[in-house]
C-alpha cells in the first residue's frame, strides 16, 4: 500500500470540470500553482490513475490532466474513429482554455507516451512549446511493445464483441499479469478503475480505442526521430516486471536514445504510478530539481 493518502474516486470526481472538444464533453482537472504540468493518463484507464501523485505534485506546480476522449468521464462517442493525434489536439486545446502560453512539463504513462512523443514531435515542428518530458511504463517502441491477449483480440475482426464481454473479471486478471507479484491492486482499486471504464458503456468502444497500436507503427519513425533530436530533458521511470513494457522497453531506449535518463523500479510493474507512487514522485521531483539546478 501506498504511504501516500491518494484521493477517493468520488472526491476526484467531484472535483472535475468540463470542457467541449469537438463537440464532445470531456472532463479535466487542474490544482496548484507555479510551472505547468501536464498529466497524460494510458489505455484503458483515466486520470484518476494520478490520484496519489496529484497533491504533492500540486505542492510545487500547476497540475493539469483531463480524461482523454473515450476514456473515464470524458465522451465516449460510438462509431468514432480515435487517434492518438485528435488526443494529441485535445490535450493542446485543454491548455489552450487554461490560458498556458508557457512551456509545459509532461508525465505520460501508457497509451499517454504515445500522445506525449506526438507533442514532442510537434515540439520539434515549433507547433507547441515543451519544456521537459517524463514516460511512465508505455509502448514507446512498437518493437519492444508486448501486447496481452486481450489487446490482440480487440483488435481483431471480433473485437467489438471481446469489448462487450469485458468485465470487472476480466479487468482483474489482465491486471493481475501486468502488475508487480507484491504491488497487485486492490479490490477496492478494481472497483474504481472498473467503475471509470464502465463509465457511459466505454467497453463498447474499446476495439475502437485499440487501434492505437497500428497507430503507432505508423508514426514510429516521425516520433523516434524528434526524440532523438530533441534538447528537451527527457526521462523514463519504468516498472521494470512490466510484461508489456518493462526492462525490455528500456534496454531499447538505451539503444536508441542519446545520453538516456532511465531509471528501473524493481518488482514493479505497469502501473508504477499506483504501484509505486513515492518512488516514481522521488524520481520526478529529482529529475525536476535537477534541470532547475542547471
Amino acid at each position: 500500500m501506498s504511504g501516500l493518502p491518494g484521493i477517493a474516486l468520488a472526491d476526484w470526481r467531484s472535483a472535475g470540470q468540463d470542457l467541449r472538444f469537438n463537440g464532445h464533453a470531456i472532463r479535466y482537472w487542474t490544482a496548484g500553482q507555479g510551472e505547468p504540468l501536464l498529466l497524460i493518463h494510458g489505455f484503458p484507464t483515466a486520470s484518476w490513475d494520478w490520484h496519489y501523485l496529484w497533491q504533492p505534485l500540486a505542492q510545487k506546480y500547476r497540475v493539469i490532466a483531463c480524461d482523454m476522449l473515450g476514456f473515464g468521464d470524458s465522451a465516449k462517442p460510438r462509431g468514432h474513429a480515435y487517434s492518438l493525434l485528435q488526443q494529441a489536439d485535445l490535450q493542446q486545446a485543454l491548455l489552450a482554455h487554461l490560458g498556458i502560453g508557457e512551456p509545459v512539463h509532461v508525465l505520460a504513462h501508457d497509451y499517454g507516451d504515445s500522445v506525449a512523443q506526438e507533442l514532442i514531435a510537434r515540439h520539434q515542428e515549433g507547433r507547441v512549446q515543451l519544456a521537459s518530458c517524463v514516460f511512465l511504463n508505455g509502448g514507446l517502441f512498437p518493437e519492444t511493445h508486448h501486447p496481452v491477449l486481450v489487446q490482440k483480440l480487440l483488435l481483431s475482426p471480433i473485437g467489438p464483441l471481446i469489448g462487450r464481454l469485458f468485465s470487472r473479471q476480466k479487468l482483474a486478471q489482465n491486471f493481475a499479469k501486468v502488475f508487480g507479484p507484491q504491488t497487485q491492486p486492490s479490490a477496492q482499486e478494481l472497483d474504481d478503475f472498473w467503475n471509470l471504464i464502465a463509465a457511459g458503456n466505454g467497453p463498447a468502444v474499446m476495439h475502437r480505442l485499440i487501434r492505437y497500436m497500428p497507430e503507432r507503427r505508423v508514426n514510429r519513425d516521425r516520433w523516434v526521430a524528434a526524440m532523438q533530436a530533441t534538447a528537451l530533458p527527457l526521462r523514463v521511470i519504468d516498472g521494470a516486471v512490466d510484461p508489456i513494457s518493462g526492462a525490455h522497453m528500456v534496454a531499447r531506449y538505451r539503444e536508441l536514445i542519446a545520453k538516456p535518463d532511465t531509471v528501473l523500479l524493481d518488482g514493479i510493474g505497469h502501473y508504477p504510478q499506483t504501484e509505486a507512487p513515492e518512488q516514481v514522485l522521488a524520481h520526478y521531483l529529482e529529475f525536476r530539481q535537477r534541470l532547475e539546478a542547471e
